[in-house]
């Protein structure tokens, strides 16, 4: 018993600590009780330490980076999709994707590696990371998109105030 707890304590030593920077509002309050919800794993990746404050990852590498303290987004034409409660804007870029946390102060940003986290997969990450988030009292929510649709000349945003 005592062997197989040094080995693990070894493995888990020898984990590397990921980068992250923090967010400009990291020292939020409601960050705090973000980080104190969040689960050891998500997916098949087990969490890590991180660099900053109001920050997370998980996989080494990191597959999945969270921020917490993120500038709030306001209405926009990227989708928005609201699994497990909460709604998420979701914006590709090339080599990633990024969900920020929509109608909720401070905003939390994940950053999702496509090399790990495939399209079929991202639903789970947020479904999983959501729960924390919902320490953080939503504010606005986003608008379904045929409502969002029909504003049409007005701006078609997928999320409203």
């Amino acid at each position: 018993m005592y062997a197989a707890s040094a080995a693990l304590l070894g493995l888990t030593g020898c984990a590397s600590t990921s980068s992250v920077e923090p967010a400009p509002e990291a020292h939020h309050p409601d960050c705090a009780e973000v980080m104190l919800t969040l689960p050891e794993q998500v997916g098949e990746y087990e969490q890590r330490r991180t660099t900053s404050q109001a920050t997370a990852a998980w996989g080494d590498p990191a597959a999945v980076v969270l921020r917490c303290g993120v500038e709030p987004i306001g209405p926009t034409e990227h989708p928005c999709v609201s699994p497990a409660g909460v709604d998420w804007v979701w914006i590709e870029h090339e080599d990633h994707s990024q969900l920020i946390s929509f109608g909720r102060e401070p905003s939390v940003e994940l950053l999702l590696d496509q090399d790990y986290i495939s399209e079929s997969s991202m639903m789970d990450v947020q479904a999983a990371l959501s729960g924390p988030v919902q320490e953080i009292e939503q504010v606005r929510e986003c608008l379904p998109i045929d409502q969002a649709e029909a504003l049409g000349a007005e701006g078609a945003d997928s999320a409203s105030e």
